[in-house]
């Protein structure tokens, strides 16, 4: 009979051949050379949503490749502009449990956005532990200031403003922090994640830490609130950080082992293709995932990979 040692074992490798599949899945069509038809809207050829895939290389080098595909980050930044980075810092745990956006991925972007232009970069979430310890476990507050952006107070109420939330069917109404509303770029920057209410966390339900009461999303319709704020305003540019998603447990985790190394980045100005394309690499399809479908549906993006202009590079 097995030990629970040796069951947690077994558990553990089954479940990273189940995602390690999925993200075979996802790069099984021949990979594409770089094109200079993708633009900022995200339109490929015959106008299809462009949706850049890479693996098998560092986190910084593999943002590096992605945002060739629309001649860097100068497409989505122009001088003068001030820019939001939006990344998970929800946890107070180390960048190896795989919880909170990778700070040396954070760090790359900022560096980006100043190279292209930038006037500001700001950074902020409203976590759920201590804002304070998730800043600095997470690694992200010291690259951050290290690359010269700013990192914000996402806890402090007064930066929030209420707003009517254009078609919201269920959150039709919320206090969204300032910087979300008035920079001139929101570059929204998630890792990618099991979530036991929403089967994953990627790039719509990351912008759940951009509201002051994160609780009505799971008091109304969890799936519909995340489907409903993007009709406020969608993220210029959205960058998934793949490179060891957390296969359970998620999405606070319990150790590295809850994380497979997939070395990958995905990265569209589209959130629903890329959450699409998350959700495979988790082995699901995106109709699995209820908020998925739902954006979809009320025009935020595509759902269909069938119908996105998946670029995708290897690296290694």
């Amino acid at each position: 009979m097995k030990t629970r040692r040796e069951f947690l074992k077994t558990s553990l490798a089954a479940g990273a051949v189940l995602s390690l599949g999925g993200l075979e899945r996802l790069f099984s069509a021949e990979p594409t050379g770089t094109t200079a038809s993708a633009t900022p809207a995200g339109g490929g050829a015959g106008g299809r949503t462009v949706l850049v895939a890479v693996r098998d290389g560092e986190r910084a080098a593999m943002l590096d490749r992605a945002l060739a595909e629309w001649g860097g980050m100068k497409a989505f930044v122009k001088p003068g502009q001030t820019v939001l980075v939006k990344p998970n810092i929800g946890w107070d745990v180390p960048p190896e449990r795989g919880a909170n956006t990778h700070p040396e991925l954070v760090r790359r972007i900022v560096e980006l956005c100043y190279e292209a232009g930038a006037r500001s970069v700001q950074i902020f979430d409203n976590p759920v532990d201590e804002w304070r310890r998730a800043y600095e476990t997470s690694g992200i507050e010291a690259v951050a200031r290290e690359a010269g952006a700013t990192m914000i107070n996402g806890k402090d109420e007064s930066l929030y403003r209420k707003v009517r939330i254009p078609r919201g069917q269920k959150l039709q109404e919320a206090e969204v922090h300032r910087l979300y509303l008035d920079a001139d770029v929101v570059i929204n920057v998630p890792v990618l994640k099991t979530h036991g209410g929403a089967r994953i966390t990627a790039c719509l339900k990351n912008l759940m830490g951009v509201v002051w009461d994160r609780r009505a999303y799971h008091r109304l319709d969890l799936h519909q609130c995340i489907a409903d704020f993007p009709t406020l305003r969608k993220p210029e540019l959205n960058i998934l950080d793949a490179y060891q998603p957390m296969v359970r447990n998620g999405p606070r985790g319990r150790s590295a082992d809850d994380c497979v190394v997939m070395r990958t980045l995905l990265v569209s100005p589209d959130p629903v293709a890329v959450d699409a394309a998350g959700a495979r690499m988790l082995n699901l399809e995106p109709d699995q995932v209820a908020h998925i479908p739902l954006a979809a549906r009320m025009g935020l993006g595509t759902a269909d990979l069938d119908r996105v202009d998946i670029r995708r590079i290897r690296l290694g």
